[in-house]
């Protein structure tokens, strides 16, 4: 990567802390780049993992020619997001030259390990995350994440109240309560929820505790990242804008 930065804090900082907070990488791997010289203020370089940097000064993280691979995709229905079973299509398989629906960005290669970082199932689509970035994963998927995901759902069956304040707050699952959840019912069959956690197959596992069923779920945004404009069945690679914004929204609770 290469990563050029002017701090602007109040107070001095740790250069492996600043670091971790701005998203370019954990302290531990700040530490390593540090080592090796990879890391400089105002073009001197850094030799001590513990030095503090002040307001004003210029931070620059040289390129260590292994940048790690992340795309934001529209998934659509009967695509699955892991591993497929026998005659299901993997989200990975849509990154193709054909497929990008946004600036000139590498194509992975078949060898590359994209993990998703919270998974939709086949029947649903939107917004889709996968990276090889394990920062960036503890961001959005580790038990200390604290992103919300918005949806939105179309269901069968009668809306009401009563149901609606279940979903928000009140429900089991797997003999665990669930966090409240924000529920708006958005008019006739159309909901929209804001969830803190990520259970398997929460939403449709909701909705059938009040005796509503999911016809149609669309994830539309992960913390501060929206799925936009992005045309369904196409990709594109997460900027470091992005993933600086999704980490530092874990830590803080942003979205």
């Amino acid at each position: 990567m290469a990563w050029t930065k002017t701090y602007d804090g109040a107070e001095p900082q740790r250069i492996n802390k600043w670091l971790a907070q701005s998203g370019v990488c954990s302290r531990r791997e700040a530490e390593s780049m540090i080592a090796q010289g990879l890391v400089r203020i105002d073009g001197a370089v850094v030799g001590d993992p513990g030095h503090k940097i002040v307001a004003g000064q210029t931070l620059e993280v040289c390129d260590t020619g292994a940048a790690l691979f992340s795309v934001v995709i529209h998934k659509p229905v009967g695509v699955v997001s892991a591993q497929p079973e026998r005659g299901q299509i993997p989200a990975a398989r849509l990154l193709t030259r054909a497929n990008l629906g946004g600036p000139e960005a590498d194509i992975p290669e078949a060898t590359r390990s994209l993990a998703p970082l919270g998974r939709l199932d086949m029947d649903s689509r939107g917004l889709l995350i996968l990276s090889e970035d394990g920062v960036l994963a503890k961001a959005l998927i580790g038990p200390a994440s604290a992103l919300d995901k918005e949806y939105q759902v179309r269901v069968t069956g009668a809306v009401t109240e009563r149901k609606i304040r279940l979903l928000r707050h009140g429900l089991h699952l797997d003999g665990r309560e669930l966090k409240p959840a924000q529920v708006t019912h958005e008019g006739e069959d159309a909901l929209r929820l804001i969830l803190h956690e990520g259970r398997n197959r929460q939403i449709r596992r909701m909705c059938e505790a009040v005796d509503l069923t999911v016809v149609d779920l669309f994830r539309v945004r992960i913390g501060p990242l929206k799925l936009g404009a992005l045309p369904e069945g196409t990709w594109r690679a997460l900027t470091h804008d992005e993933r600086a914004s999704l980490i530092e929204g874990a830590a803080w609770g942003g979205g």
